[in-house]
C-alpha cells in the first residue's frame, strides 16, 4: 500500500504539532507540505512553529507556504495563548528555525500542488479555513481535484469551546467554512464530539517518558500548559488531542464512527455564529454533504498515539 499523501493546514499549537509528530510517526502516510493560518498563536508564530517542528523531527525537507493572517470577515480571535502558552507549544522550547517558508503564498500553493496530482492529496485543516476558502475562490477546479478533506472542527451535538455554541476553529472563520462546506469536495468532519472522548492523560504522558527522548520530553512540555488549562476551566485531568485525531481517518478508521449528514454552519452574526449543525430529521431536504464523526473509540486512540511516540522517541 502506497502511503496516502497529505498537505497539513495548521496553526501550531500544541495538538498541531503533536499532529505533524504523528503523520511524520505513521508509515500509512507522507506529509508533502505544510501551509499555515492564522488561528491559534497568529500567522508569524504559527509558520515559525511549523517550521521548527519539522526541524526538531529531521523533516525540514517538507515544504511550509505561510498563509493568510487574517480571517475572511471576522476580526482576529487573540485568545489561543492561554491555552497554548505564548509560544504557541506550551512550555516546549524548540530552536529559532533555520528554515524558511517557501515563497509562494499558501493559497498559490495549494492551487498548483492539488492540480499537479489531481485525485492523490487529501488536505488535513487543523486551523481556521481561511486558505482554502480563498483557494476555491481563485481556482475553483481544485474542488474536484481534491481527493478529500479532513476537518478538526465543529461541534454537532456538543457544545462549544470558544463559545456556549461554537468550536474554534470554525468560529475563527465562519465564511470561510460555510464556502468550503458548499464546495463539493468530499469532506470528514472531526468534530469536539468525538475528540473530547480522545484524552491524554499525565499518566499516558508519565509512561511515555519512560524512554529519556526530546520527543517524550517534547509531548510533556507541550502539553503542560494545555492540562493546565483543561484542569482549571474544565475539570479533568488530560487534553483532548483535537487535532491528531483527524489522522485516524487514515491510520486507524476502525476506531471512528462516521454517518453521512448534510451539515453547515451559521453565519447570521447572531450568539451562534461560527455553530455546526448536522440535519439529522431530513428537514433541509438537502443531500449530504458531510460524513460526521459522531463517536470513536477514545482509549484506542490514545494508545495507538503514545505507541508511535514510543517508536518515534
Amino acid at each position: 500500500m502506497n502511503p496516502t499523501q497529505i498537505i497539513i493546514d495548521t496553526d501550531p499549537g500544541v495538538d498541531d504539532a503533536l499532529t505533524i509528530l504523528l503523520a511524520l510517526a505513521s508509515p500509512e502516510i507522507q506529509i508533502e507540505a505544510l501551509t499555515t493560518v492564522h488561528g491559534n498563536i497568529g500567522i508569524e508564530k504559527t509558520t515559525r512553529n511549523a517550521l521548527a517542528m519539522l526541524e526538531f523531527a529531521n523533516a525540514s525537507h517538507i515544504p511550509v507556504a505561510r498563509g493568510c493572517s487574517l480571517p475572511l470577515v471576522s476580526p482576529l480571535n487573540k485568545s489561543g495563548d492561554i491555552v497554548h502558552g505564548a509560544s504557541g507549544i506550551g512550555k516546549a522550547v524548540l530552536p529559532e528555525p533555520k528554515s524558511k517558508p517557501i515563497s509562494q503564498h499558501a493559497i498559490d500553493y495549494l492551487i498548483e500542488r492539488i492540480l499537479a496530482a489531481p485525485q492523490e492529496i487529501t488536505l488535513f485543516t487543523i486551523g481556521p479555513m481561511t486558505n482554502l476558502a480563498l483557494a476555491i475562490r481563485k481556482e475553483p477546479r481544485i474542488a474536484e481535484a481534491l481527493k478529500g478533506l479532513v476537518i478538526m472542527g465543529g461541534a454537532i451535538r456538543s457544545g462549544g469551546n470558544i463559545t456556549p455554541l461554537a468550536e474554534f476553529n470554525i468560529h475563527a472563520d465562519p465564511h470561510a467554512v460555510h464556502i468550503v462546506f458548499h464546495s463539493g469536495i468530499p469532506i470528514t468532519l472531526i468534530p469536539l464530539d468525538v475528540t473530547y472522548k480522545c484524552l491524554l492523560t499525565t499518566a499516558d504522558v508519565e509512561r511515555l517518558n519512560r524512554i529519556d527522548s526530546p520527543v517524550a520530553r517534547f509531548v510533556r512540555d507541550a502539553t503542560a500548559v494545555y492540562m493546565d488549562f483543561y484542569k482549571k476551566y474544565e475539570g479533568f485531568d488530560g487534553c483532548p488531542l483535537h487535532d491528531p485525531l483527524t489522522l485516524a481517518t487514515i491510520i486507524a478508521p476502525e476506531l471512528l464512527t462516521l454517518e453521512e449528514h448534510y451539515v453547515d454552519v451559521d453565519i447570521s452574526g447572531g450568539i451562534s455564529t461560527g455553530k455546526t449543525f448536522a440535519d439529522f430529521m431530513k428537514v433541509s431536504k438537502q443531500p449530504a454533504n458531510i460524513k460526521v464523526a459522531l463517536d470513536v473509540r477514545g482509549r484506542d486512540f490514545i494508545e495507538l498515539f503514545i505507541e508511535r511516540m514510543e517508536k518515534l522517541a
